[in-house]
């Protein structure tokens, strides 16, 4: 099924294509072609409009045809000609009513299946987003193995919980291995180095330690880069918008390390009180949309940033509270690339490359200067742009004037396609056309969801699940969990009644303060940074070992508490919906009456 119109050069031009598909399949293609006419042309109503005046299906893939092919682009002399053709009289209003209300229909069925652009296809039921290229439609028509696993692998990347499904995978792999036959090989592999050696140079770390300092610092340069753009572009660039959530995450991080403390005020484990202090983004994220449409968009977007804040604010307590001996030395040239970094964003530098490179040799650096090395991700984020160009116009004036000129002689001799000069400039624009931080998250945001967070959760979420595990480690246990199950969403409750009641910060009308306290108890899911601040607080393999059954416990807790406040909560009525229930209430009463 094609959404197209006549008046829109990119159907004319995959209309050959359906032609080669027709050509191949025969009578196994059924093609079905539905009107969305080009805005603001009158051309492409018209031409609408008169194929539906057919008298027959033959008439109409005649009409259909010449339309898309009698010129270069549609004129009114072949609306003339299709009409000639046809036998029609298109200056009667009575002859148009039916041709119109058919296209209106056409244009109302788009509307509903979000088409947005033309064309838009659909096969077998399901949007096509490939290339246009004969293979290509032939193997989205054939069902092909590839086309599947790539269909079935976008349509898991757009399902909310999938993130936190594999998250979930991970964990119970990890603890099903720790406590199989294979847990002394499972534990080895994780201690196996990898490194580099460079002539009198050498750096090597365990495969455990690359994933949590190397390629978390990758997830937190994501982080950074997501809240920096909600803050900046987003939902959250209104500064009351986002005092919300930032004032929510700083209670939800001050209560719980503060309730850690009353329970541990000293001892060897008092050093934990980081623990309690971050939320797991993937899995409350994923078991809010699982909810559907009993939690607002609102209270999903405020979660959401909620939960990114008290990620950096985590990372900087990692990087203050849990790091080793201080090199200041080190840390003297990560000022440096610093600095380089905030003049590459001060001169408006758009390529990728050069904050890439500054952050690897940043991520040195705060590696060798005693700081935590995922500080590295999150501070790179602060400098990679998220604002597109000032000159975003010049720029879309210029590719449009690019493909039209292409297009003008794609008909040539001796011309087969783009020509590379063209293909150049394109690149060129698209290089500059996109900001900087979008580019970095269309590439690295999938990854650091569906393979850095499971690699995480698979490297330290084993646990042997044994009575002796618990024996003697019962008051860390008691203090991790107070803190994420009642600390999290006490200090987020109460830090956002008090920025509200100060007038810092606007809670949306959209949720109630029932649901904003389920989604404060969401947040006691504090799995993925929680696990990683214990490793750093519990050298010891038992204290650790505990620490990670008390988060599992209280995220578990977390979890149920918060589907339970949230499953029955309604969403306040505002002003303009309880006077529409108003009326309605009065007229049943005047129907009743009466």
């Amino acid at each position: 099924m094609e959404y197209g119109s006549y008046a829109c050069p990119s159907c004319r031009a995959a209309n050959e294509r359906v032609a080669e598909a027709r050509d191949e399949f025969g009578q196994r293609l059924r093609y079905v072609f539905r009107h969305r006419p080009l805005r603001n042309n009158d051309l492409a109503r018209r031409a609408a409009e008169l194929v539906e005046m057919a008298p027959d299906d033959d008439s109409f893939w005649r009409a259909h045809v010449t339309l898309m092919t009698r010129s270069d682009v549609l004129t009114e002399q072949d609306i003339i000609a299709v009409a000639q053709d046809l036998g029609v009289d298109v200056s009667e209003p009575e002859t148009l009513h039916p041709a119109r209300a058919r296209v209106e229909a056409d244009e109302r069925s788009a509307a509903a299946s979000g088409v947005l652009i033309t064309p838009t296809f659909f096969i077998n039921r399901r949007r096509y987003d490939g290339a246009w290229d004969e293979s290509s439609f032939s193997d989205a028509m054939r069902g092909t193995l590839g086309h599947r696993v790539r269909s079935a692998a976008v349509d898991f990347a757009s399902w909310g919980p999938s993130a936190g499904i594999l998250l979930l995978l991970a964990t119970v792999l990890a603890i099903v291995l720790t406590n199989s036959v294979w847990a002394t090989s499972f534990e080895a592999f994780w201690h196996q180095h990898l490194g580099f050696t460079l002539g009198p140079l050498s750096f090597d770390m365990s495969l455990r330690h690359w994933v949590n300092d190397g390629l978390l610092t990758v997830f937190f340069l994501v982080v950074g880069l997501e809240i920096k753009r909600e803050f900046t572009v987003g939902q959250l660039a209104d500064v009351k918008a986002a005092a919300l959530p930032i004032a929510a995450a700083i209670g939800g991080m001050a209560v719980p390390a503060l309730l850690y403390m009353l329970v541990l005020p000293t001892g060897p484990w008092a050093h934990g009180w980081g623990i309690p202090m971050a939320t797991d983004t993937a899995f409350a994220i994923a078991l809010i949309v699982m909810m559907g449409s009993r939690v607002p968009v609102e209270l999903r977007i405020f979660l959401t940033a909620a939960a990114i804040v008290d990620d950096i604010g985590a990372i900087i307590v990692v990087a203050i509270f849990y790091s080793s001996a201080i090199q200041w030395m080190y840390l003297l040239g990560a000022v440096g690339v610093l600095i380089a970094l905030a003049a590459l964003s001060y001169s408006r530098v758009y390529r990728l490359a050069p904050y890439l490179l500054l952050g690897i040799v940043l991520w040195a650096f705060v590696h060798a200067g005693g700081l935590h090395a995922t500080l590295a991700g999150v501070l790179l984020a602060l400098f990679i742009p998220t604002r597109p160009p000032a000159n975003l116009k010049a720029l879309t004036a210029q590719f449009s004037s690019i493909v039209a000129e292409e297009a003008r002689h794609g008909s040539e001799v001796l011309h087969h396609g783009p020509s590379l000069p063209a293909i150049r400039a394109i690149d060129a624009i698209y290089d500059r056309i996109q900001s900087p931080a979008d580019r970095l998250l269309r590439h690295a945001g999938a990854e650091s969801s569906y393979i850095i967070l499971p690699l995480f959760a698979l490297a330290n979420a084993g646990v042997p699940l044994s009575l002796g595990v618990i024996e003697n480690h019962e008051p860390l246990m008691l203090a991790i969990i107070v803190g994420l199950v009642i600390g999290k969403p006490f200090g987020l409750l109460l830090a956002s009644l008090l920025a509200v009641a100060c007038k810092l910060a606007i809670k949306p009308a959209a949720y109630s303060w029932r649901q904003l306290a389920g989604a404060g108890a969401m947040a006691g899911i504090g799995f993925t940074m929680s696990l990683f601040i214990a490793g750093q607080s519990f050298p010891q393999a038992s204290d650790f070992a505990a620490a990670k059954i008390a988060v599992f416990v209280a995220s578990i807790a977390s979890a149920v508490i918060g589907v339970a406040l949230l499953w029955g909560a309604r969403a306040p009525v505002v002003a303009d919906q309880a006077e529409r229930i108003d009326d309605e209430n009065a007229a049943v009463s005047s129907a009743s009456a009466a």
